[in-house]
C-alpha cells in the first residue's frame, strides 16, 4: 500500500477522499432538479417500510439492532421497524461519550416507547481502539464512533439498522444552511459559493491550513475549490447546491464506505432504508421548501411529519442531534498526550508530508481552538494509518 499525497490533503481538508470507489452512485445537478409537486409523506413511509421488509425477507433474524442516536432519522427507523415487526426482539444501541452532551436519556425514552432493549456504550476514551478501527476501514479517519456501535451490536444480533442518508437527502444540516444563506445571494458567483460552503464547514480546517503540508503534497486552495465548483456552477437553488455537495462529499466518500467496511468486518448485515434506491432517486427532486423550513431553520420536514404522525415528536429535538463527542474535552483528557507521544517522532514528518513546524507551533497552545483540536485528531489518525499500513510497525491491536 502506498500513500497518495493528494488523498492526504483531501482527507485533512475536506474530511473525505474522492479517489476511493464509493458504494453509492455520484449525483449531478440534474439529479437535484425539483418539481412543484408536494411530497406524499405516506409514500415516503411506504418506501422505507418496503425496503425494510424486502431486506428482512432475505434474512432469518430472530432479533434486530438499531443504531439509536435520538435524532429524527434513527428514531423514524426504529418507529417503522416496530410497525412492521410488532413482536420481534429489538435492541437499540447508543453511545455515551465521556465529558460530552449526554443524549442517551432521550434515546432511552424512545427505546422504551417502542419496546426495544436499550444498550448504552460508555466511552471513557473515544480514541482507545482507533488503531483497530483504522485497520478495518483502511482509511485515516479518527471520528469512527460507528466502530463502537457495530462492535456492540454484533453481540446482540446479526443485522443492524441505521438512519444513514436522512441529512443529505432530506436537508438535515440546518446549522450550515442558515450560515450559507447569510454569506451568499442568488447573484453570488460559483466560486464565492464554494468559499462560503467551506466556511460553513469551518471546523474541518484551520486558518493556516496550507502550512500543515510540505511541498511534496502540492497543497493548493484552487485544487480544493475546483473539486467543489461543479456543485455550485449550475441553476439549482442555493440550498439544493449545498445538498448536492454534501451528498457527493462525506456521505459518498466517508460515512457510507466507512460504515460498510466496519459492518463487513464484523460479518453483519447493515440495512439503511433511507438510502434505498427509490428514495435516492426521489428525495433530491422534492422541492427544497418541502424539505427545509428556511424561516425557522428546520430540516427533514417529510421525516419529521412522519415522526409527528406516529406521535413521537415530543421525544426528539428540532435541533440536529447525532452521535457527538466533545473534542475539546477529549483533547484535554486523552488527545493532547497522545498527539505529543506520536508527533514527538512523527513518521509523516519523516516522510516529508507534514511540516513539523506547524505541529510545534500549535500542539502546546493552552487556549487551543477547536479547529486545531480537530486537525490534530485528524493528523493522529493519519499517523496511525501510516504506521499500520506503510511502516508496519504498529499493530491493529494496540490500545491508545
Amino acid at each position: 500500500m502506498e500513500i497518495n499525497p493528494l488523498s492526504l490533503v483531501n482527507i485533512l481538508t475536506l474530511r473525505y477522499d474522492p479517489s476511493i470507489n464509493p458504494n453509492l452512485s455520484p449525483k449531478s445537478s440534474k439529479d437535484f432538479l425539483t418539481d412543484d409537486n408536494p411530497i406524499d409523506i405516506q409514500y415516503v413511509e411506504n418506501l422505507i417500510c418496503n425496503e425494510m421488509e424486502n431486506k428482512l425477507k432475505t434474512l432469518d433474524d430472530k432479533e434486530l439492532s438499531v443504531a439509536l442516536s435520538g435524532g429524527v432519522d434513527s428514531t423514524l427507523v426504529l418507529t417503522l421497524l416496530r410497525k412492521i415487526n410488532p413482536e420481534i426482539k429489538l435492541h437499540a444501541v447508543s453511545i455515551k461519550f465521556a465529558n460530552s452532551v449526554d443524549e442517551t436519556p432521550a434515546a432511552s425514552k424512545i427505546a422504551e416507547r417502542f419496546n426495544a432493549e436499550h444498550h448504552i456504550v460508555h466511552l471513557e476514551n473515544y480514541l482507545s481502539e482507533l488503531p483497530k478501527a483504522i485497520s478495518i476501514v483502511k482509511l485515516p479517519f479518527w471520528d469512527l464512533h460507528w466502530y463502537y456501535v457495530v462492535k456492540k451490536s454484533n453481540t446482540l444480533s446479526k443485522t443492524l439498522f441505521s438512519g444513514d442518508g436522512g441529512d443529505e437527502l432530506f436537508a438535515g444540516y440546518t446549522f450550515r444552511y442558515s450560515k450559507f444563506l447569510s454569506l451568499t445571494s442568488d447573484n453570488s458567483t460559483p466560486l464565492e459559493k464554494v468559499k462560503a460552503y467551506l466556511e460553513c464547514h469551518e471546523r474541518d480546517r484551520v486558518p493556516d491550513q496550507a502550512n500543515i503540508f510540505t511541498k511534496k503534497c502540492n497543497f493548493s486552495w484552487d485544487g480544493i475549490y475546483n473539486r467543489l465548483l461543479p456543485f455550485f456552477d449550475n441553476d439549482l437553488d442555493r440550498i439544493n447546491q449545498v445538498c448536492l455537495a454534501d451528498y457527493n462529499g462525506k456521505l459518498l466518500y466517508n460515512f457510507n464506505p466507512i460504515n460498510s467496511r466496519i459492518i463487513d468486518s464484523f460479518d453483519m448485515n447493515l440495512i439503511t432504508p433511507i438510502l434505498s434506491e427509490e428514495l435516492l432517486s426521489i428525495a433530491p427532486h422534492i422541492p427544497i421548501k418541502h424539505r427545509y423550513d428556511e424561516e425557522n431553520n428546520i430540516g427533514k420536514l417529510p421525516l419529521r411529519k412522519l415522526i409527528e404522525k406516529h406521535n413521537v415528536s415530543s421525544l426528539i429535538s428540532t435541533e440536529k442531534l447525532g452521535f457527538n463527542v466533545n473534542t475539546l474535552n477529549l483533547w484535554e483528557t486523552h488527545g493532547h498526550d497522545l498527539c505529543k507521544e506520536f508527533f514527538d517522532n512523527s513518521r509523516l514528518v519523516e516522510a516529508n508530508l507534514i511540516r513539523k513546524e506547524w505541529i510545534t507551533k500549535h500542539i502546546d497552545d493552552l487556549d487551543i481552538n477547536i479547529k486545531y483540536v480537530n486537525k490534530f485528531l485528524g493528523l493522529l489518525a493519519c499517523e496511525i494509518w501510516y504506521r499500520i499500513f506503510i511502516t508496519k510497525e504498529m499493530s491493529e491491536n494496540n490500545k491508545l
